[in-house]
């Protein structure tokens, strides 16, 4: 008795923690996340009620059918099934899900593509890759599908190599995935790099059907020396009609299965280009300017491009186009400029005769006596000398680099004052010289003063409140001092993050000088957090912050503020406001 009531008691408990799985489901999952841990995400209810909900930030989860989700406004799933894309948590730049609700697809799919004709600074370029990047539902009128591709587009077309490897992971299913793929695959086949490419492969899954990514999937099969599954995966691919006589000619040959193949190069793709290349007897192939720019790459990374006959010009002149473009390495350039032969006498006369010369000859011939000059004031006078023969047959992105680069070990200082200021804007900073500079902090002017190190430096709230009551009581009392537009972008910063501001002569009235652009205040009225935010981008655009006119600085500032958007601004304020050295 005693037994029988013990199994019915430990029966009873099976179905009790069985249970418990089931009971947790009733929590409302936002999306899934298979590679991070689960996030909390802080939203407030409507009404006087503000509670902190626990969202649980998921990657590319469908929303559940009928259940209803609350996130900061008046928010409802409606009854079908609808899906997030993106790799940033919307709250870590004080955005939400809703982000782009209240604005139509149109007004999106415009400024898109405003943005994609201007070559946009680096702090446009990362604020834009935040709106953009961050999980939200899509504008009004626009399909999931349709949000997904834009995010793609723009990832693709600003070769984000890293980013659409963090997109694929973070999301399961989307439009262009197989697009996304295909581009991270061409990219290592195009840099000769085969291995890395096919660790690429594991983005692909069943429900992917893309010939191009079937078909590289089992050549990497046999790279990896698995021939076994490479025969299956192409047996499979036959009796789906997705490969061709080319491809199974290719892949047979390299599994040994004949013992011939087709010396025909084949340039429809990448993938076909390359296995014609590994698999033609003594492979030769002449490009020329119609040739796919990712072919040049492959061309160039794997060492295939040859000039055996040094004075064929309209060879060397294809090379020169395409290194202009960016489809070769352009030492290569240089390379061949050192070979051509010229004697003693005229390297010695090169001033007065390179006039004589043509394209590549008169470039060449400058160049050389470049690389026999000894002083500093000749080796300048040449390399200026150079930079007008490229621009003269459209081929300064060729030459550009080279310039920078000679320009900065000459040193500026060394160079002849005559050619220090063209000199100055030759030189190409890198990302680190961008830098702008140790910052020189000024009490006496409010805007570079100590207070800012809350901004640069996270200093505390403490200190920083000690150094506003001592600055501002000290300007207070300099009646001469004028508040600038940069002043107000600070004080309004200041007031917004919780600082307390003493009262401020003529403040209030400079600041009803300054007029917010009404087209932009109304996307406030609005709530069109990611519209408002991508029109700043257009606003920044090509210049860093600190380029940009003091009211602008200061009407950008403003608004960000009021939308809330703190960490976008903080962008702007360590860029625009500081001075330095």
């Amino acid at each position: 008795m005693i037994l029988k009531s013990f199994k019915i008691l430990f029966g009873l408990s099976i179905i009790f923690l069985f249970s418990l799985p089931l009971q947790s489901e009733d929590k409302i999952d936002i999306w899934k996340n298979k590679d991070k841990k689960e996030k909390i995400l802080e939203q407030k209810n409507l009404g006087d009620q503000k509670k902190k909900e626990v969202i649980n930030l998921k990657k590319s989860q469908k929303i559940e059918i009928n259940q209803k989700i609350e996130i900061e406004d008046t928010f409802s799933s409606e009854d079908k099934e609808q899906q997030i894309f993106g790799i940033y948590d919307p709250a870590e730049n004080n955005f939400n899900l809703n982000m782009w609700s209240a604005t139509k697809a149109e007004d999106v799919r415009s400024s898109l593509k405003r943005l994609r004709e201007i070559k946009l600074s680096k702090t446009s370029t990362e604020i834009l890759e935040n709106i953009l990047l961050s999980f939200s539902y899509p504008p009004e009128g626009m399909t999931t599908d349709e949000f997904a591709q834009l995010k793609i587009r723009w990832l693709i077309d600003n070769n984000r190599q890293d980013l659409i490897e963090n997109f694929l992971k973070s999301n399961d299913e989307f439009e262009d995935k197989s697009k996304a793929i295909q581009y991270l695959v061409d990219k290592n086949i195009a840099k000769a790099n085969i291995k890395e490419g096919c660790e690429k492969i594991k983005f692909i899954d069943s429900n992917l059907k893309d010939a191009y990514l079937e078909k590289f999937k089992i050549y990497c099969l046999v790279f990896n020396k698995k021939d076994s599954q490479a025969r299956l995966l192409l047996d499979l691919l036959r009796e789906q009609k997705k490969s061709d006589k080319f491809f199974d000619d290719k892949i047979n040959y390299l599994l040994g299965i004949s013992e011939k193949t087709s010396t025909k190069i084949n340039e429809k793709n990448l993938l076909n280009f390359y296995l014609s290349s590994i698999t033609v007897k003594n492979f030769e192939y002449e490009p020329t300017k119609n040739t796919k720019k990712e072919i040049w790459q492959y061309l160039n990374a794997a060492n295939l491009i040859k000039i055996d006959d040094i004075s064929d010009k309209n060879k060397i002149k294809d090379l020169e186009l395409a290194a202009n473009t960016g489809q070769v390495n352009k030492e290569l350039i240089f390379d061949i400029y050192k070979q051509i032969p010229f004697n003693l006498n005229t390297l010695i006369n090169a001033k007065n005769l390179y006039q004589t010369l043509d394209g590549s000859d008169s470039r060449s011939l400058i160049y050389q006596k470049y690389l026999l000059s000894e002083d500093v004031e000749s080796k300048v006078y040449y390399l200026f000398l150079l930079d007008e023969l490229f621009k003269k047959d459209g081929l300064k992105n060729v030459y550009s680099n080279f310039l920078s680069s000679e320009l900065k070990t000459i040193e500026l200082k060394n160079i002849p004052k005559n050619y220090q200021e063209i000199a100055k804007k030759s030189i190409i900073l890198d990302e680190q010289e961008l830098n702008l500079g140790k910052i020189k902090y000024n009490d006496k002017i409010l805007h570079q003063s100590k207070i800012i190190r809350f901004y640069v430096d996270s200093e505390s709230q403490k200190k920083t409140q000690k150094d506003i009551d001592k600055i501002l009581k000290k300007i207070n009392k300099n009646k001469k001092y004028f508040f600038s537009a940069k002043d107000l972008a600070l004080v309004d910063s200041l007031a917004k993050d919780g600082f307390e501001i003493p009262n401020l002569s003529n403040y209030k009235d400079l600041a009803s000088k300054f007029d917010v652009p009404k087209n932009l205040l109304q996307l406030i009225e609005k709530k069109q957090n990611g519209f408002l935010a991508l029109k700043i981008v257009e606003i920044i655009g090509e210049d860093e912050p600190y380029q940009l006119d003091p009211e602008t600085i200061y009407f950008i500032t403003n608004l960000l503020n009021e939308m809330d958007l703190i960490n976008i601004r903080n962008k702007v304020i360590v860029s625009a406001l500081p001075q330095r050295a």
